[in-house]
């Protein structure tokens, strides 16, 4: 392997909007035991929906490509790549998470155990505290552990897959794998 990269041995790429999707779908990966630097795929934070059209003129054609986008950004990733609507997204391998992957993860945990992941975590205070604000009293129980989590969500990414029942995998983060 002598002056190869790992860069050079990739086959496919995940292209993801952020550090916290990065982690996400790394986390995932090796909960179901998949190597992913072993089977060539990289995952590749671009850094803002925005870079999608410039990031995927400067991929190679012989790299299958993927990626995950929040539902806000939608319209960047179709118009780069061309796309319709979500359906098209989806057979070029690109999935849309509903609001954003924090959103999906923590309907798909659940309240409940969103709640024990927060107060393993020591911040069950200040996620009270947080819910007492004006601005995020009226806001129902799964729309402020999101806003909670928002700042924090390079540190929950983990957290939340690691507490994710294997059945109940948001369908963007598991679409974006079974492609790859």
């Amino acid at each position: 392997m002598c002056g190869v990269t790992a860069f050079e041995l990739t086959t496919s790429v995940v292209l993801v909007e952020g550090l916290s999707d990065e982690i996400a779908v790394r986390a995932l990966a090796a909960r179901r035991g998949r190597d992913l630097v072993g089977e060539g795929v990289a995952v590749v934070p671009i850094g803002g929906a925005q870079a999608i059209g410039r990031v995927l003129r400067s991929l190679g054609t012989d790299v299958r490509v993927a990626g995950l986008c929040d539902a806000g950004e939608e319209a960047a990733f179709r118009r780069a790549l061309g796309a319709a609507d979500r359906d098209a997204l989806a057979a070029r391998g690109f999935f849309v998470c509903d609001v954003d992957l924090e959103d999906e993860l923590v309907r798909a945990v659940g309240i409940e155990a969103v709640l024990a992941v927060i107060d393993a975590r020591g911040e069950l205070s200040p996620f009270r505290t947080y819910q007492k604000q004006l601005a995020h009293r009226a806001r129902p129980l799964a729309a402020q552990l999101h806003g909670f989590m928002h700042n924090r969500k390079v540190e929950y990414a983990q957290l939340l897959v690691d507490a994710l029942d294997l059945d109940r995998v948001p369908r963007p983060l598991d679409g974006v794998l079974a492609f790859v």
